[in-house]
């Protein structure tokens, strides 16, 4: 298959060729990501980034996936990291980074190694007080990674090829031995340069392993036991901290509130969102174009339960969509893609099976409609909870 294949998408124009040279930053990049096991980068294309974009299409064993915009390609990162081990996505300055942001923090908390790449400005114009478009009009351009040095664990801002190398090395392996995080930024005139040291293949990385005390592990796991065995209702939920000793197709994901939007490939209905996640709702339109086959349930209460149950007034409605409407429009007849609205127990149980079965190769969309007061009785007494918490005065001065 051509490079050029590799982007998802039905109509675009080629790119631009890099250099058969195999000994580029670009070039390095990519070899990098897909020795990590990043071989799908989730993108949004930038001025300055797109000379390096070109250098990931031309990896063969790498699939970049354009995105609609920053924060998408971020949690699309994130949610591969989660069933893959390690994501990573790619933006432009500033514009881009300040976007993508939110994603990264979300990231950060949940002890996710997502490589966050960024197009940088040009490296002569570090240092001349330039005011650059996409920017905030200040001629300092250490806004985004001073934002950034709070949410990751590494960061290399790369507008020097003599130590390109070691950078961009250092903040992978950090990503992978600390799993969060890193931000690499790289000058948007450097990936397409040979230089010495990417002229050889480099040295693989290595991250020694982690070696439980095997007797204080029997302890943990005996008294974790016991603890569970005492419950009348047990409930497990696994963290992040479990997520390494997981494959990604054992993972069990449990979540309360309102929710709706998987970005997994795999093929299990998943509940990854929150209360507002249907922000995300452009990129649909990236799974139909890269026929991902996923079920996405659309949990419709017809507004913001949660934050009813802390404290409610008229912020917490909002004007439904039809949800189902705006998939099919957005399917547009191009692609597999299959939607269905269900309101009783036996509905939901035909929707699966139709997913399951006759539109296995398909995307699927089923919104369920529940009341808006459908809640379990935990969440009625944490919201209280939290509202006490929340409602606490000012200690006394």
């Amino acid at each position: 298959m051509e490079a050029a294949n590799h982007i998802c998408s039905t109509a675009r124009p080629s790119p631009v060729r890099p250099s058969a040279s195999t000994g580029t930053l670009g070039r390095h990049l990519a070899r990098r990501l897909v020795e990590i096991g990043a071989r799908d980068v989730f993108s949004v294309p930038g001025d300055f980034n797109l000379t390096l974009l070109d250098h990931l299409i031309a990896e063969p064993e790498l699939n970049l996936i354009g995105c609609c915009n920053e924060l998408n390609a971020g949690y699309a990162a994130d949610g591969y990291a989660r069933s893959r081990g390690v994501g990573a996505c790619v933006v432009t300055f500033t514009v881009g980074g300040l976007s993508v942001l939110n994603a990264i923090a979300g990231a950060y908390s949940e002890n996710l190694p997502v490589i966050c790449i960024v197009g940088g400005p040009n490296s002569n114009d570090y240092g001349t007080n330039r005011i650059l478009h996409h920017t905030i009009g200040l001629p300092d351009f250490s806004q985004e990674l001073r934002c950034f040095q709070t949410v990751t664990c590494n960061q290399a801002v790369v507008n020097n090829l003599d130590d390109a190398h070691e950078l961009i090395d250092t903040a992978i392996s950090t990503a992978l031995k600390e799993s969060k995080p890193v931000y690499i930024s790289i000058s948007c005139n450097l990936p397409a340069i040979p230089h010495p040291t990417f002229a050889r293949d480099p040295v693989p990385f290595f991250i020694a392993p982690k070696i439980s005390n095997q007797l204080g592990l029997e302890a943990a796991v005996e008294a974790a036991a016991a603890f569970l065995n005492k419950a009348v209702k047990a409930v497990l939920v696994g963290g992040p901290k479990i997520r390494g000793m997981l494959s990604g197709d054992t993972a069990v994901i449990a979540e309360t509130g309102d929710s709706w939007f998987n970005c997994q490939k795999l093929r299990l209905p998943e509940n990854c969102g929150g209360c507002g996640s249907h922000v995300t709702a452009q990129d649909i339109s990236t799974m139909i174009r890269c026929g991902q086959k996923s079920i996405i349930f659309l949990i419709n209460n017809g507004g913001y339960t949660i934050e009813v149950e802390i404290h409610d007034g008229p912020y917490n409605v909002i004007k439904n969509w039809d949800y189902t409407g705006l998939v099919d429009a957005i399917h547009n007849g191009q692609g597999k893609c299959w939607t269905a609205k269900v309101r009783t127990e036996d509905e939901l149980l035909d929707a699966i099976s139709t997913a399951t079965g006759e539109h296995k190769d398909s995307l699927c969309f089923i919104e369920v409609f529940v009341h808006k007061d459908d809640t379990s009785k935990e969440l009625l007494e944490w919201g209280s909870r939290v509202s006490a918490a929340n409602s606490r005065p000012p200690n006394p001065q």
